[in-house]
């Protein structure tokens, strides 16, 4: 054999290996399946503390992994929560500050809320194009709603669809803050209606079991984002049965207590669908909230107030990661994180590396999870300059600095200062106790604004409203 064919043979030997170990190496990537519940309280499961509401799948699941104490989303209402998630940006960066359209204005003399946009275009990198890089076979199931709808009945894949941004599959995704049913007809336009009376939790979880069964020879991501638990209260016949006499402490709503428990026993299904389908070794789930319970359904105590409120029963949420082999089981964490973390947590379990020109406001929890460091950081920042829905809250921005939590009120710039592990319910303000770190944290807060470019409420007198 000639040295040029004994070379050729021998680069071809090389570029063979070198494909098979790239392969091997993909395969070997962890999956991430990212549950996202809707409007899901801190104590709106029984392993976080309720008695009247039955759990068992989210139980088990923290028992085989790590639940989290101080878990909190972005914000406290759903879209710039969901865009933090995608963009790991937080919502003052990103200007997304309220939960779509965003459109709600005081008559009265109160300030008026800050700009914001009306969508997030692709000049956001998400986490799904970001892990497209590593080869991952990414789907959306679910609650969308930082973008508008499309018209088209079916499944999304346009990459040019608001709807995409780096998922293979949009389904169940659309404008909606809730869906007009729970019960098949949906009426939404990227999902296909199923028999009628087809229950939307169950349907979500069938299309992701077949997204899995059908890319288990690669690794995927799958964010399934449930529309439960938010309005309209609906859940199967047997179990608003089960829950007509527990209203209590703990359940403002009966048919609330239902439909939680009929999102666990769908979540039930999956998890046990990872099992059959040899994918639970190697995948992490998290399961997560967008914001914190809605009053008139659930009661948030020992939290103050609600969704809609800078106010713990707001943006605390409840979270459970299971990883086997990289989390230990039965571990509680107290530790606080946010919803910009997962997005550096996903790119450091993909092997890849930050973007050097995208900015982001969270760290990875790898080190976290596998008990082996904290985040770096110091505080955690909030931004609400908007109005909620219900237009009873105060825009104002928060900082959580270890045990303690400052709230400043924009429209009169007055401060709450709270020890959280002293006052949990928030019934203490400290500022006149403590005025030193009220200043510092405030100081602290207004550098994290002007970093961010983040927008404000117009301020304006009276007459000129």
């Amino acid at each position: 054999m000639s040295l040029f064919r004994s070379t050729g043979f021998a680069f071809a030997v090389v570029a063979v290996l070198a494909l098979g170990q790239a392969r091997e190496a993909e395969a070997k990537r962890p999956n991430i399946l990212f549950v996202m519940a809707d409007d899901l309280g801190w104590m709106d499961l029984a392993c976080q503390g309720n008695n009247l509401v039955e759990t068992p799948h989210l139980d088990s699941l923290a028992k085989q992994g790590m639940r989290f104490t101080n878990a909190y989303a972005a914000a406290p209402v759903c879209s710039p929560t969901r865009a933090a998630v995608l963009t790991g940006q937080a919502p003052a960066r990103l200007g997304m500050t309220s939960h779509l359209p965003g459109k709600f204005f005081p008559k009265d003399n109160r300030p008026q809320p800050a700009d914001m946009i009306p969508a997030i275009g692709p000049e956001h990198v998400t986490i799904a194009e970001r892990l497209k890089e590593a080869g991952y076979a990414n789907a959306f199931l679910g609650k969308w709603h930082i973008a508008p709808s499309v018209g088209k009945q079916g499944r999304v894949a346009d990459e040019h669809s608001p709807l995409n941004q780096g998922f293979d599959i949009n389904i169940g995704g659309a404008s909606y803050g809730g869906p007009p049913s729970f019960f098949s007809p949906y009426r939404i336009a990227t999902l296909p209606d199923g028999e009628p009376g087809e229950y939307l939790p169950d349907r979500l979880v069938n299309e992701t079991i077949g997204f899995i069964r059908d890319n288990k020879s690669k690794p995927w991501m799958v964010h399934l984002w449930f529309y439960t638990v938010h309005w309209p209260m609906q859940a199967p016949e047997a179990l608003l049965k089960k829950y007509e006499n527990r209203k209590g402490p703990g359940l403002n709503d009966t048919r609330y207590g239902a439909m939680i428990e009929a999102m666990d026993l769908a979540m039930g299904r999956l998890l046990a669908s990872l099992e059959s389908l040899g994918q639970a070794e190697n995948t992490l789930v998290v399961f997560t909230s967008d914001n914190g319970g809605f009053a008139g359904v659930s009661d948030c105590r020992p939290l103050r107030e609600s969704k809609g409120h800078l106010y713990e029963g707001g943006i605390r949420v409840p979270m459970i990661v299971r990883w086997p082999g990289q989390v230990a089981a039965g571990v509680v964490n107290h530790e606080p994180v946010v919803s910009m973390d997962f997005y550096p947590t996903f790119i450091e379990m993909a092997g890849l590396k930050p973007s050097a020109t995208k900015p982001i406001d969270g760290e990875s929890l790898l080190r976290l999870f596998r008990g082996q460091g904290k985040p770096k950081r110091s505080e955690l920042f909030f931004h609400f300059p908007n109005y909620a829905w219900h237009m009873g809250n105060r825009l104002g921005g928060a900082v959580r600095s270890g045990d303690y939590k400052l709230i400043r009120n924009y429209d009169d710039q007055s401060l709450e200062l709270y020890n959280l592990k002293s006052d949990l319910g928030e019934s203490k303000n400290l500022v006149k106790r403590r005025p030193r770190l009220a200043k510092r944290l405030d100081q602290k807060l207004s550098a994290w604004l002007k970093k961010t470019s983040a927008k404000m409420p117009k301020l304006s007198k009276p007459s000129e409203r």
